[in-house]
């Protein structure tokens, strides 16, 4: 008898929690700016990050070797 009991309290209050979360519609506004105002968006920034990118690999790769 407890078990269904408890069983239907715990129906009652997860359709209370269910119903509580539906309240009014609300209107959502989002902005999209849709300009390259981006600073990755910039061809130079790729140009000088895969530049500075070669320059690390090189660095590294070489960094290993012993001069005889």
């Amino acid at each position: 008898m407890k078990k269904a009991i408890f069983t239907f309290v715990a129906a009652v209050f997860s359709t209370m929690l269910v119903l509580a979360q539906e309240g009014e519609t609300r209107k959502i506004d989002v902005d999209v700016n849709t300009g390259s105002d981006n600073w990755y968006a910039s061809p130079w920034v790729w140009i000088v990050g895969a530049a500075v990118f070669i320059l690390l690999l090189v660095a590294l790769t070489r960094g290993g070797r012993r001069a005889d």
